[in-house]
């Protein structure tokens, strides 16, 4: 397998966040040959039985998504209109989050972000990731078809970020590895839920959250593994779908 795609390498030393290591249950998309390979289209697959939920966290207890099998996807070539509003409409079996792609400053992220998403790319995938450092809030991560941090959608899109970018609260941002280029991007997006999250604009400005946050806040009090930040019971996306309107 590639290097981890590790979201917090930056924030170690602030915040004191023990490295991820590698791109395993932790950290964001697979963006190599070799883990852009392991995606695959089948990623609504459930196990057998519905798991009882840790806690009572506000969060539907759902069948956790088998890992996916391997598959590749074309870079998308259309772009989103600039002149219109889009939002990414999250549902999840913890409540429906709005995100709003922010097209005119990212039009590649978002473009390919939202083709992923027209085509069923997330739906019955997880939010794999719940990064608590020192049980501070940082980010919550998701979108990855393997659902241990290595998946990817089988090709990269690379975007500058805006070099005045802060990841503030409900920021949506695209996860990278830490060896690729600044703004490198597959299917991985994490939520900032630190008040603001210290790190270089080095990761592909997605947009913001515009409706759900207090769901937002709901996944990120979920119990988690503390050795992995996975959750213990599944946060599962059951749909993205992209809503268009007018300015």
């Amino acid at each position: 397998m590639r290097p981890a795609l590790v979201l917090v390498v930056i924030l170690l030393a602030a915040v004191a966040l023990v490295a991820c290591g590698k791109d395993g249950p932790l950290t964001g998309d697979a963006t190599t040959d070799e883990d852009r390979s392991a995606v695959s289209s089948e990623t609504t697959t459930t196990t057998a039985t519905t798991p009882q939920r840790s806690t009572r966290d506000g969060c539907k207890a759902v069948q956790r998504p088998a890992r996916a099998a391997n598959a590749d996807r074309r870079r998308p070539r259309r772009r989103l209109n600039r002149n219109r509003r889009h939002t990414a409409i999250v549902r999840t079996n913890c409540g429906t989050i709005e995100i709003r792609l922010d097209v005119r400053r990212a039009p590649k992220t978002t473009s390919s972000f939202a083709a992923l998403a027209r085509s069923g790319f997330y739906d019955g995938l997880t939010f794999h990731r719940i990064a608590r450092p020192g049980g501070n809030d940082f980010v919550i991560q998701g979108g990855d078809p393997l659902g241990t941090g290595n998946g990817g959608p089988g090709y990269a899109v690379v975007e500058a970020p805006p070099s005045d970018l802060k990841y503030r609260r409900y920021v949506v941002a695209m996860a990278k590895a830490q060896t690729e280029r600044p703004g490198t991007s597959g299917s991985q997006f994490f939520i900032v839920t630190a008040r603001e999250a210290p790190l270089e604009p080095d990761f592909a400005l997605l947009g913001e959250v515009v409706g759900g946050k207090s769901v937002v806040r709901r996944i990120a009090a979920v119990a988690t593994d503390p050795a992995t930040e996975m959750p213990i019971d599944p946060v599962v996306i059951s749909s993205v779908r992209i809503r268009s309107s007018k300015r």
